[in-house]
């Protein structure tokens, strides 16, 4: 793809790629990498780096553009990432967004500021059209965050709508972690005919997103079961539709018992044989000895594997 192209538009199953960290705190690249590539060849249509579940938040700017940076230089296609762009400030979500279009990424999924709470519409839109503005890049595909369970800065049917008729070329869908299906459906019903891509947060919510006419999920716990979860994206016509998005479900519930981006990393240590995975940063701690027990024991019942890992 030469620079002036565009990336398709990203669908299917994308993971929030899990951070991981060596004993100083510091971000390893090599194990990022290596993760990825396995997420790809297990299915992924792409990977949503940069997210919640990266940790993305408790890592700097400069952290980020290297880490990008490594995965580009390492073989990773940019035409499958979806970057985290958002920030609180606006000048870093202006410089990792253009970090990601000169990168050639698939496009950025983009927080709103979320420090201050209860803000206007037109203070959120006018954050976003600066964002578009500055990078000033057609090649540029936004893909709005929605996560008020975190962020607690909803981003509603109103701001979407100002966005669509702005910037109809860069405005190019949402990520929906509101964890309610009624959300979801709202946003199928009112956008996805107009060719606004809706991906739900969650593969709970998969087979419902795909029967209503949505692009796929991004969802974290992708970094540990891609492969089931991929499998559903592309068969969610057949007759097996709804007993796997059940198996799905039996995962997601287990994985949902303990603190998730810990029992994650927990997952993943353990049956890569890796245990430098567990590392979390501040202010996030490690899953106890009897979390992990449990966790693990939960998986195992449902015949739970990461085949190819190791």
């Amino acid at each position: 793809m030469s620079p002036a192209e565009r990336a398709p538009r990203p669908a299917g199953v994308l993971a929030p790629v899990l951070t991981p960290f060596g004993a100083d705190l510091a971000p390893d690249a090599g194990r990022l990498l290596r993760h990825c590539r396995w997420l790809l060849a297990q299915g992924c249509a792409g990977l949503a780096v940069f997210g919640t579940t990266s940790e993305a938040n408790s890592l700097s700017v400069e952290e980020k553009e290297a880490l990008l940076d490594a995965l580009v230089e390492g073989g990773i296609d940019p035409s499958r990432l979806l970057p985290g762009t958002g920030a609180c400030a606006l000048t870093d979500a202006v410089r990792l967004t253009r970090r990601a279009v000169q990168r050639g990424c698939a496009g950025v999924l983009m927080l709103p500021p979320f420090y201050y709470k209860a803000v206007s519409e037109d203070g959120l839109f006018r954050s976003f059209a600066e964002v578009i503005e500055r990078v000033g890049d057609d090649r540029l595909r936004v893909y709005l965050y929605h996560i008020p369970p975190v962020a607690q800065v909803p981003i509603g049917p109103g701001l979407i709508e100002r966005l669509l008729r702005a910037y109809p070329k860069a405005v190019a869908g949402i990520k929906d972690s509101s964890g309610d299906w009624n959300n979801t459906r709202m946003l199928l019903d009112g956008f996805a005919a107009r060719g606004f891509d809706v991906f739900a947060g969650s593969e709970r919510f998969l087979l419902d997103n795909l029967r209503g006419g949505g692009a796929g999920c991004i969802t974290a716990t992708a970094n540990v079961n891609p492969g089931a979860i991929a499998r559903l994206a592309r068969e969610w016509r057949g007759p097996e539709a709804d007993a796997q998005q059940a198996g799905l479900n039996a995962v997601r519930g287990a994985v949902e018992k303990v603190p998730v981006i810990a029992g994650l990393k927990e997952i993943v240590a353990h049956h890569a044989a890796d245990p430098a995975w567990r590392t979390v940063r501040p202010p996030l701690s490690g899953l106890a000895p009897a979390q992990a027990e449990g966790l693990l024991s939960s998986l195992a019942a449902l015949g739970f594997s990461m085949p190819g890992l190791r």
